[in-house]
């Protein structure tokens, strides 16, 4: 049923009060509303009517433009509002966060301009028991929070319903026919303005052109054009209405106040100018403009959608059904939906089919493509044990996965949650546009009753045409756009380079930052050993003493275990009688030798291991590992936690751009020092504590630095909470994640780079969109109040004026990942901090 409120109180429907239907002869089923008794026709409608009314949302009747389909389909919408409070049916779409703390996620329909959102936002937070409502203009979803045990989701449902606009449980496909509906509507509205344009036309500029034009035949052309007109008015033009009276009923000034009134005033003065046979028609004009407003409306719709795309490909990354195996290990398949499955499921993902949910590859090994989650666009290797995310693409070979995470539990659901929260906040400049948007249109109407007044003291015949280009040229929405349409478009285009922004001021802070501080482990290195290089003694070759060691740890899961099997060559021959000796090493035979690989100590290497390597560096920061054959040391294996491969590169981008680069760690001076002089960064600091990072951004920060904090681990969380702006590494402790303002999804540094050369340009973009919404409007009004502007220029105008700034913000859409610069010798170091 439709809940867009009406002009006019409740409408006249013949027959029926509630479905339209004659009334039989002889029935009587009254219904009583607003005090006076109504007919229905049957006991159903009777029943349902009734209820709708008892139940508080007779409004309905007031507000509806059409009839219901069936009595039938009024009472299951009716009755949907309290389904939607069932848990079993919140389950899909409902987060619970605390004992009565609930966040659901909704989409909102008829959202036509910005100030609809903030109209929204207003009206839900009012509302007792909502702790947060964001709602994101460009794909009209709304998150929104509120305590279980004060205010039901229905309520919510229907507060939303009783000013105007519809609010369900967000689903992607009903996303689309709820873009698909409104689309056509639109496109339907705006043909039949394009006609009514035409054809009035037509019939006005021989009245414009001819001298000899009797008065009978312009009086004809007029009634012609009137009759034209009319369509265009109640139908195409009913958004500015519907608009306008919300408004106005919420005691609030939106941009369809002034446009409303702009058309309403135009075509009544024309409408009385064809009756009375006096004073000039302006039915071209309004004709014009509508068609010119809807045009840029329509423009901006599809503009929009495009600027929330990468919200909506995350959404529908999950596929509707897959192939469960209800008795695994046991070959019985069944294709269900994904909303059908349950933790502990096994589901058979076949290569090229989309992974249903988060969970663990209990079967099978394969490549699996995580480039829309993170950016990455290398597929990653999965076997038995691995965690697979879902949304994920399996690209090789089959995979059975146990499922252990649905919904709103996955991963690719938080990311969704901290997009959709980063693209609602707004930032300061953002906030300071709203407020000033919220007063331009009162000061708009009283500048319009200034300036007709002082038209009718200097020409009376003029007045209308001035006052109704004043009030359409003017365009306080695109005060409203200019921030939200570059944040959506900036955060989409981010995320898809894998940087996931969670926060709406980060984009903004991090493009004034001046230093970057980076923690060391698993940040600027993967956080796990490697070896760094082998020294073989006695005459033997790196590859042999390499696949000895690797025999001995073949069984082991230890960290330099894994480092030496990776490093070295599969052994020829396995090793018997191993022996492990927890903190010091492991022994055991190959081929009748005894062979001891561990520390120096355990091994019984009398000699001490290298003290530079072949570059000169300081060995400090590596672990060295000893191998002796029958108590004979035969080779040393340094091992050391290794700088990610771009992490230089990257580096070198953020240098360039201007940045002031900090390395903090927990680690020995050794290894720090050597991880800040491999990677050029000059101030550093070693051993620190968490509250010593903390200490060290504080410093930063007195000095007036503005720092962004990029760390992993949970001892990260504080400085990241302290920084202007923090980046958590994707792979890093979920604490982290939670402190951060953007989260590294993928193991690319570059997309640092990417990050600030991307925000600063959104910045730019948004200084733009204000500087030209303000400039026009500078410009526009002083123009309609000397008389320069025509009405159907009007429209141009402010039609021209949304669309570009929506337009501006797609530039965003286009920006590239530069290449990641050659590593390139680091200049001349900042000084230590000691």
């Amino acid at each position: 049923m439709s809940s867009s409120p009406t002009l006019t109180d409740a409408p006249s429907f013949s027959g029926c009060f509630h479905c339209g239907l004659p009334v039989p002869e002889g029935a009587h089923y009254p219904v009583t509303f607003q005090g006076e008794t109504r007919e229905a026709c049957c006991r159903g409608c009777q029943a349902v009517a009734q209820t709708i009314i008892d139940s508080g949302q007779g409004a309905y009747y007031l507000h509806r433009t059409a009839l219901p389909a069936t009595p039938q389909q009024a009472e299951s919408e009716l009755a949907q509002l309290g389904l939607y409070d069932l848990p079993e049916i919140q389950e899909s779409f409902v987060r619970v966060e605390a004992e009565n703390v609930r966040e659901a996620a909704l989409i909102l329909e008829n959202i036509v301009c910005a100030a609809c959102i903030w109209l929204n936002e207003r009206h839900i937070a009012a509302l007792p028991g909502v702790l947060s409502v964001e709602i994101n203009y460009a794909t009209r979803r709304a998150r929104v929070r509120w305590d279980n045990s004060r205010i039901q989701l229905s309520a919510i449902l229907k507060a939303v319903s009783d000013i105007g606009y519809i609010a369900h449980p967000f689903d992607p496909g009903r996303s689309d026919d709820v873009y698909r509906r409104e689309r056509n509507t639109a496109i339907k509205r705006l043909a039949i303005a394009g006609l009514g344009m035409m054809q009035v036309m037509m019939y006005a500029l021989p009245g414009y052109t001819a001298t000899d034009m009797s008065a009978d035949i312009r009086l004809l052309m007029r009634w012609a054009s009137l009759i034209l007109t009319i369509p265009v008015v109640v139908y195409s033009a009913w958004p500015f209405f519907i608009g306008a009276w919300r408004d106005l009923r919420r005691r609030t000034l939106g941009m369809d106040v002034p446009v409303a009134l702009g058309i309403a005033t135009a075509f009544v003065a024309s409408v009385y100018a064809t009756f009375s046979g006096h004073g000039e028609v302006y039915f071209d004009s309004v004709n014009m403009f509508v068609f010119l407003l809807l045009t840029g409306r329509f423009l901006e719709m599809n503009a929009r959608r495009r600027a929330g795309a990468a919200v909506e490909e995350l959404v529908k990354l999950i596929p509707a059904a897959t192939t469960r195996l209800p008795r695994w290990p046991e070959g019985d398949e069944e294709q269900v939906p994904v909303a059908r499955l349950t933790v502990g499921d096994h589901v058979l993902v076949r290569p090229g089919e989309t992974l249903p949910a988060d969970g663990v590859v209990v079967d099978g090994d394969s490549a699996v493509s995580e480039a829309m989650l993170t950016g990455e666009s290398m597929p990653l290797s999965k076997g038995r044990g691995a965690r697979v995310v879902g949304g994920s693409l399996n690209q090789a070979s089959p995979l059975v996965v146990r499922v252990d995470k649905l919904g709103a539990d996955t991963r690719l659901a938080s990311i969704v949650r901290l997009l959709d929260r980063a693209q609602s906040e707004k930032p300061r400049i953002g906030q300071l546009a709203d407020r000033a948007a919220a007063w331009f249109v009162g000061l708009l109407l009283l500048i319009t009753v200034g300036v007709g007044l002082a038209w009718y003291a200097i020409d009376p015949a003029r007045v209308l045409w001035i006052v109704v280009s004043i009030l359409v040229i003017t365009c306080p929405c695109a005060l409203g756009l200019a921030t939200p349409a570059a944040l959506t478009t900036a955060t989409g285009r981010l995320t898809r380079l894998g940087l996931l922004t969670t926060r709406g001021h980060a984009l903004e802070t991090l493009a004034r930052a001046t230093d970057l501080v980076f923690d060391k482990t698993g940040t600027l290195t993967l956080g796990r050993l490697a070896v760094r290089r082998v020294v073989p003694l006695g005459g033997r070759s790196a590859d042999e003493v390499g696949a000895i060691a690797a025999a001995l740890e073949a069984g082991s899961e230890h960290p330099i275990a894994r480092a030496l099997r990776d490093a070295c060559p599969a052994p020829s021959r396995s090793a018997s009688d191993i022996r492990n000796t927890p903190g010091l090493g492991v022994e055991g035979r190959i081929g009748g030798h005894a062979y001891r690989l561990g520390t120096p100590r355990f091994v019984a290497a009398g000699d001490a291991p290298p003290e530079r390597d072949s570059a000169g560096s300081p060995s400090g920061y590596e672990s060295w590992v000893a191998l002796a054959e029958d108590d004979v040391p035969i080779a040393w294996f340094a091992l050391a936690d290794t700088p990610r491969a771009d992490a230089a590169a990257a580096l070198d981008a953020l240098k360039r751009q201007g940045l002031r680069l900090h390395l903090l760690s927990g680690d020995a001076a050794p290894a720090v020092e050597a991880i800040a002089q491999q990677l050029g960064i000059g101030a550093w600091r070693a051993a620190a504590m968490p509250e010593d990072k903390l200490a060290y951004v504080k410093q930063l920060q007195a000095e007036d630095r503005i720092v962004a904090m990029v760390g992993d681990g949970i001892n990260d969380a504080p400085v990241l909470a302290g920084a202007q702006v923090s980046i958590a590494m994707g792979e890093g402790a979920d604490v982290a994640q939670a402190a951060a303002d953007m989260v590294m999804l993928g193991s690319r540094l570059a997309t640092l780079a990417d990050g600030v050369a991307l925000a600063r340009k959104t910045q730019r973009i948004i200084r733009e969109n204000l500087g030209w919404a303000l400039a026009y409007n500078l410009v526009a009004i002083p123009a309609a109040a000397l008389g320069h502007v025509t009405p159907w220029l009007a429209g141009i105008g402010m039609s021209a004026s949304s669309l570009l700034v929506v337009l501006n913000a797609l530039r965003l859409a286009d920006f590239k990942s530069a290449p990641a610069p050659a590593p390139v010798p680091s200049g001349t170091p900042l000084p230590a901090r000691r």
